[in-house]
């Protein structure tokens, strides 16, 4: 099985073919037009130097688009905007912490958005977690320091290579 680094292209790319080629997950969000991003902050130790965003486009629960975005992109098209540290998007993602507790308890704190609209959400969150983490995902904390090293020049490139 193919290992997809966190957070990169090719995570969202992969997450995205298997969203689209899974029913499941448009037919559980049927109910969800949303454009929805994640602010991941910026962690030098995870070869994060800046912070980094990435979002989700849906049509009643169709994926239209999910990658990353700049910044300015982002706060242009969001509906909400969600940040937290890479560790706790790492909680998130392994199914650690809930989602909507998390967000409750201030671990992930609504950039952009209504609140009341954000919690709204919260019944379609472990259903969206599912489908991007339907990869084995590595962490930056789990790399070697060889690994890390590449994975920081990695990041670094790509990001601007995209313009994120």
């Amino acid at each position: 099985m193919t290992v997809y680094r966190y957070p990169t292209p090719e995570w969202l790319e992969e997450s995205g073919k298997r969203y689209r080629a899974d029913p499941k997950f448009q037919q559980a969000l049927e109910k969800v037009t949303v454009k929805i991003f994640f602010l991941i902050r910026a962690e030098p130790d995870w070869g994060i130097e800046q912070d980094i965003i990435f979002g989700a486009i849906t049509e009643k629960g169709a994926l239209i688009d999910l990658r990353f975005f700049s910044r300015q992109e982002a706060w242009e098209k969001a509906d909400f905007i969600m940040g937290a540290t890479p560790q706790e998007w790492k909680k998130v993602l392994r199914k650690d912490n809930k989602f909507l507790t998390a967000l409750m308890l201030g671990k992930i704190s609504l950039e952009h958005g209504s609140k009341v609209g954000a919690v709204g959400l919260a019944p379609y969150s472990n259903t969206f977690i599912e489908a991007i983490t339907q990869v084995e995902l590595q962490f930056p904390d789990e790399m070697s320091p060889e690994e890390l090293a590449e994975f920081r020049s990695y990041v670094n490139n790509f990001r601007v290579q995209l313009g994120v």
